[in-house]
């Protein structure tokens, strides 16, 4: 076997669960055009590689992601135990799914946040959550009334731990005074590098919690030739000259430098393609020098180090 194509498993938070480091992002799957087969052979082809985590939320594909998801593992229910099952809530879309909805707006009552894990479960036909995060943060959440729901979740065995997404470190001090939280899930990509300065990933580091990045490809830009954008580009430049010294694909790099902050990220991938979740295993193995870790910083910010 090729370990250099196995993802390892880290423990993201003391007491917290035990993930894989490529974590399968699922918010396209109902764009993929899968059928319900072909789902439950990209799970298992997931599995080969050592991806064992399932990002998912209730939003997904217009709510319809998790009921996707829940059809393949219909079929093949032995699935269920080989992996970790992360969704979100928090976020109330305009839908003909939910046809109560009158305006896109945040939710973070007690009621929702425990209705949405609810049905999170019976949508995935799954028992449990391995892990539940706050999808965005809301300005009128009242910490002590999620806490509240949070235990509720926990007690009754169908939330095992809690997050947040997209959080800054004061709402995640927040939320955390009041409940034990072991993530914070957000965006990092050498096209998006503010949580390396703002203290996102510093309270991480402080409190051993790993982060969840997502769209660490700058949402495929890196990886476009298409793209006008000079700084897109200057970026592309670098990311070729680190991916031809380590003679491995440009996304596997971009993965790489996300991996190889200290506070020990799991990066999502968004790919519906097995060649694209080789590529984000094969970055666990890689390893930059400063120079070419800064070599991309550099390129990403627009100049040198001071």
């Amino acid at each position: 076997m090729n370990t250099s194509l196995i993802s390892p498993r880290i423990q993201i938070a003391p007491g917290g669960p035990e993930f894989s480091r490529i974590v399968l992002g699922l918010w396209r799957l109902a764009s993929w055009q899968k059928t319900p087969q072909e789902r439950v052979s990209f799970l298992q082809e997931a599995l080969e590689l050592g991806i064992t985590t399932i990002d998912q939320a209730d939003i997904y594909g217009d709510y319809q992601s998790e009921r996707l998801l829940g059809e393949a593992l219909h079929i093949a229910p032995e699935l269920k135990k080989e992996f970790q099952f992360v969704s979100k809530c928090g976020i109330k879309l305009v839908s003909q799914h939910r046809s109560e909805h009158h305006l896109q707006h945040y939710d973070t009552s007690r009621q929702h946040i425990i209705a949405s894990a609810e049905n999170s479960l019976r949508a995935m036909q799954i028992d449990r959550l391995d892990l539940l995060l706050i999808h965005r943060p809301d300005p009128l959440m009242d910490a002590d009334e999620m806490a509240q729901a949070f235990h509720h979740l926990q007690q009754s065995g169908k939330v095992a731990h809690f997050g947040v997404s997209n959080f800054t470190p004061s709402q995640f001090d927040l939320l955390a005074s009041r409940f034990p939280l072991v993530t914070n899930q957000v965006e990092l990509s050498l096209l998006h590098l503010p949580p390396l300065h703002d203290g996102t990933l510093d309270l991480c580091q402080r409190l051993r919690i790993a982060p969840m990045i997502w769209s660490a490809l700058g949402g495929g830009a890196l990886l476009s030739d298409a793209t006008a954008n000079a700084d897109v580009q200057r970026v592309r430049v670098a990311l070729g000259q680190v991916a031809a010294e380590l003679q491995v694909p440009l996304a596997t790099v971009a993965i790489a430098w996300v991996l190889q902050h200290p506070s020990k990220p799991m990066v999502l991938t968004g790919s519906g393609r097995m060649s694209a979740l080789r590529e984000a295993v094969l970055a666990c193995s890689q390893t930059l020098s400063r120079e070419q870790w800064f070599s991309l910083w550099c390129a990403a910010a627009g100049k040198g180090v001071d």
